[in-house]
């Protein structure tokens, strides 16, 4: 089982809605999928369920992933076992809670708590991790992808730690990119902060290993303001693989940067799917899942194939470069 993480820093790129469809699509190609939400504002969560659902759903309590960390936030004993719950055929959620930011101060306190080898601190950090590897187990899935807020806090660190792969949505503009000259150098502290502790500390904990290997970036068009004149997207284009290899990847560039078009580490260009949004957020539905019944006619019925060609093609890609493997 392999976890990918979906993260930029920059909110506002689409990250939660690629999520989305790209969790349907991995399972529709062969890759049972968990798709998990880390993000306290539960974004995910609210796009799988209507708000009947959703109610019920934080009314009760038991189901998500605050639930699962309850007996460690409450400091009465370790995480619970993770019911993932079915969305589709291959498809589970390990669903979000708004009250996940309470979790916040315990995993920013157990950090440094944990070169101390404090077992209840490793526990902490470990908790989304286990949680995922759990979950991920008892469904057979092949992939737990995680979708994280945009920010740097203790909550995300434990999430991308427990992260095989990283996949960096962005949008073509200067927050975006800025977003990954902030990403890049946290992650790789993150990471040797994390590989430092490992060798310090016994446990019998089940830690994550810190990987966080960056497998590419996603270019989301559809986040691109409409009034936003042409050059100027292009211009931020044009800069995102220099800005990419230096700040992801740690690599000292000489001489031009190689083209967006030629750069592998660019996963994919996701065209603007403005006019299929509505009608997907009113079906409940991926977008390239809409038929006429939901008002994909014509053009947008065009527009829905293409959006699925996309996506296959992006959720093959992702596999291929995180070495997800169908189940025999």
């Amino acid at each position: 089982m392999r976890t990918v993480a979906l993260f930029n820093n920059k909110g506002g790129v689409g990250k939660t809605t690629l999520a989305y469809h790209l969790a349907h699509m991995l399972s529709r190609l062969g890759y049972p999928t968990v798709a998990v939400d880390l993000d306290p504002q539960a974004n995910l969560t609210a796009a799988f369920f209507d708000d009947e659902r959703l109610e019920k759903l934080w009314d009760e309590g038991n189901e998500t992933i605050l639930a699962y960390v309850q007996p460690i936030l409450d400091g009465t004993g370790d995480i619970q076992d993770p019911v993932p719950l079915e969305i589709a055929d291959s498809l589970w959620l390990l669903a979000g809670d708004l009250g996940l930011s309470r979790f916040e101060d315990k995993l920013s306190d157990s950090w440094p708590r944990g070169y101390n080898n404090d077992q209840a601190a490793l526990r902490t950090t470990s908790a989304f991790h286990r949680i995922m590897r759990r979950g991920a187990s008892r469904v057979g899935a092949a992939v737990a992808l995680v979708d994280v807020g945009p920010n740097l806090g203790a909550i995300n660190r434990a999430a991308l730690l427990a992260a095989d792969y990283l996949v960096i949505p962005l949008a073509a503009d200067l927050y975006s990119l800025q977003g990954l000259k902030n990403l890049g150098p946290t992650v790789r502290t993150w990471r040797q902060q994390w590989l430092r502790l490992q060798d310090l500390v016994s446990t019998d904990v089940e830690l994550p290993a810190g990987d966080m290997t960056p497998a590419g970036y996603v270019v989301l068009q559809h986040a691109v303001r409409l009034d936003r004149p042409v050059r100027a997207y292009g211009r931020w284009l044009e800069r995102i693989p220099a800005v990419y290899r230096e700040a992801v990847l740690g690599e000292t560039l000489s001489g031009r940067a190689r083209e967006r078009e030629n750069d592998e580490h660019c996963l994919a260009t996701l065209r603007n799917y403005r006019s299929l949004m509505p009608m997907a957020q009113d079906a409940r539905k991926p977008m390239f899942d809409l038929r006429p019944a939901d008002g994909a006619i014509g053009s947008h019925a065009q527009l829905a194939q293409t959006c699925a060609d996309e996506f296959r093609g992006l959720a093959q890609r992702i596999a291929d470069e995180c070495d997800l493997e169908k189940p025999r």
